[in-house]
């Protein structure tokens, strides 16, 4: 790299990356997310069926949001999924992290059997999934009577059927955010565990004094990546359920398909996607401005 390019990087020449370093990446992001967003955002002001010029309709597709009779159960959905797999995700993958971050034999062996499930594509784990959950041939018709559901049918009945598709949401990402509390566990600094241990801190002492708030901002990391993400969850909804059984499983991201690509109302469709967005980038600044995400120091400052 010349030295006009590296002056060009640097600000105020104390030799930190500057504005020029960022560029491509704020391209790449101007490119594929924020024309794309602003494109959506303008079409949810027009009337648009997929074919021919979009026509201009000012706020009509925004005021359908108040007698839109799915709009209230698909958003409820949502967060319930959102909610529900957060917590359920967090419990499991944080101590699985932990444990997977050691570094004996047997747990890179089944770490690497962990990890099989972020192989699998959405849509091969929807197929997989919905034999499994067939109550005439898959393995709920022989497990259902031993939960309490004596015909196996979870995702033929509405009570059941939003909770075998977060089962499966959860079995999918668990993965995923497991790698992420396993490589920050690894990072954690071995001196504290030697220290807590001459102090005679216990295993579990040391997991939750120790471990745990080491590992903060992996868990506010992986929050936000759950909460955010599970508000566009659509793929397994769709092949496994198709929001069935009635309207029990329709999430907002489907609702927004089906009002799109069923229907053809790109118009209104939009406004569903910017609700989305408005959605998830405001979870997404409450979970920082609650943990106070943005005035964290390094952990490992004077190590």
């Amino acid at each position: 790299m010349s030295t006009a390019t590296l002056r060009l990087a640097k600000r105020g020449g104390d030799g930190r990356p500057g504005p020029a370093w960022a560029a491509p990446a704020l391209l790449y992001f101007a490119a594929l997310a924020l024309l794309p967003m602003i494109l959506v955002v303008g079409l949810s002001f027009c009337s648009w069926n997929g074919l021919g010029d979009p026509r201009w309709i000012g706020l009509a597709n925004w005021r359908r949001l108040a007698g839109d009779p799915q709009l209230s159960s698909s958003l409820w959905h949502s967060l319930e999924m959102s909610v529900v797999t957060w917590l359920v995700q967090t419990l499991i993958c944080l101590p699985l992290g932990v444990w997977c971050a050691g570094r004996q034999r047997v747990r890179a062996v089944l770490s690497t059997l962990f990890f099989i499930p972020l192989l699998m594509s959405s849509a091969a784990i929807a197929l997989l999934f919905g034999a499994l959950l067939d109550p005439n041939f898959g393995l709920a018709g022989v497990i259902g009577p031993w939960l309490g559901v004596a015909d196996g049918n979870f995702i033929g009945r509405p009570d059941l059927a939003i909770w075998a598709v977060m089962s499966v949401v959860t079995w999918q990402f668990v993965p995923f955010h497991t790698l992420l509390y396993q490589a920050a566990a690894r990072q954690i600094p071995a001196v504290l565990y030697e220290a807590a241990t001459v102090d005679g801190a216990g295993r579990w002492r040391q997991f939750f004094s120790i471990t745990v708030p080491q590992l903060r901002n992996s868990v506010i990391t992986s929050s936000v990546l759950m909460l955010v993400g599970s508000l566009t969850y659509f793929d397994i909804v769709l092949l496994l359920t198709n929001g069935g059984p009635g309207t029990a499983t329709r999430t907002l991201p489907l609702h927004m398909y089906a009002t799109g690509f069923s229907s053809f109302e790109m118009g209104y469709a939009s406004v569903l996607a910017t609700l989305l967005l408005i959605a998830g980038t405001a979870l997404s600044l409450l979970v920082v401005r609650v943990t106070g995400f943005r005035r964290m120091a390094s952990d490992r400052e004077g190590l």
